[in-house]
């Protein structure tokens, strides 16, 4: 059969002979199996890389570019943008301590909305306080980089590529992530949505809270600016673009996963 199936031309597709339902199936039976084997190739050649460390890098990373952002004068990232208002409002509180506090009322929700109890998302919310502590130290050198303008923009692009690769290496790290982060990755699963679009519409919200609270309660729009808007609309799209170059690059695996294999296996 595979060798009849090799000496068959594209031109013999046309003929009578392929209209026999059963060389159309050994046809399709013989392309499955091929293309088995050239994605397990491609499985097998990729990096596997453990996912403790690249939730580590995320952390710190993730922390790094929201300051950076706000650095930039460009204004803070969206998902950081709420918290920084209400620091703004309270400053008794730190905005690292307002981050793991926003944090958490994004974990209550999304067990709301799963309508059960998540063990997991309680240990994201270890995650969060580790940003928002890691927040607070990058606080202490980011503040005194010297600015001007090319400057300026030098930390915008720095702070947005640094969100978009620490978001990716978060969504893939196979472990429970920042409440921030996972926050779209899990809506988007609960309601089929596109991650990329629930990322988008999850920012824009960010935005239109911290404006209306920052005008509202001190009479002026702050934290956003040019740069807080234009990556609201497009950071879904290039953590979505790094996600899959990183797919293409490297796997990873965590003590979860292999627990859950081990668990799936006993059973």
């Amino acid at each position: 059969m595979v060798k009849y199936l090799q000496e068959t031309t594209v031109a013999d597709f046309a003929t009578p002979k392929f209209l026999d339902e059963s060389k159309k199936g050994a046809y399709n039976k013989y392309s499955e199996k091929r293309k088995k084997r050239a994605c397990n190739r491609m499985e097998q050649k990729k990096k596997v890389l453990r996912g403790e460390a690249a939730l580590i890098i995320a952390v710190i990373i993730n922390s790094l570019g929201v300051l950076l952002m706000l650095q930039s004068g460009s204004g803070i990232s969206a998902i950081s943008s709420v918290p920084y208002a209400f620091h703004q409002v309270f400053p008794k509180l730190t905005l690292g301590t307002w981050t793991y506090i926003f944090q958490g009322l994004l974990v209550l929700s999304l067990m709301i909305m799963r309508k059960k109890f998540v063990p997991s998302y309680l240990f994201s919310f270890v995650v969060g306080f580790a940003f928002g502590e890691m927040m607070d130290v990058h606080e202490l050198w980011i503040t005194r980089l010297p600015l001007n303008f090319p400057l300026r923009i030098l930390y915008f692009v720095l702070s947005y590529l640094i969100i978009c690769i620490g978001i990716a290496l978060s969504n893939r790290c196979k472990l429970p992530i920042i409440p921030t982060d996972l926050f779209p990755r899990e809506v988007a699963d609960i309601t089929k949505v596109p991650y990329a679009r629930i990322k988008i519409g999850f920012d824009v919200i960010c935005l239109l809270v911290t404006a209306g609270m920052t005008y509202f309660c001190l009479g002026k729009i702050m934290g956003l600016g040019i740069g807080t808007i234009a990556a609201a609309f497009t950071m879904g799209k290039g953590i979505a673009i790094v996600g899959n170059w990183m797919d293409k690059k490297v796997t990873f695996t965590s003590i979860l996963e292999t627990m859950e294999k081990k668990r799936n296996i006993a059973l």
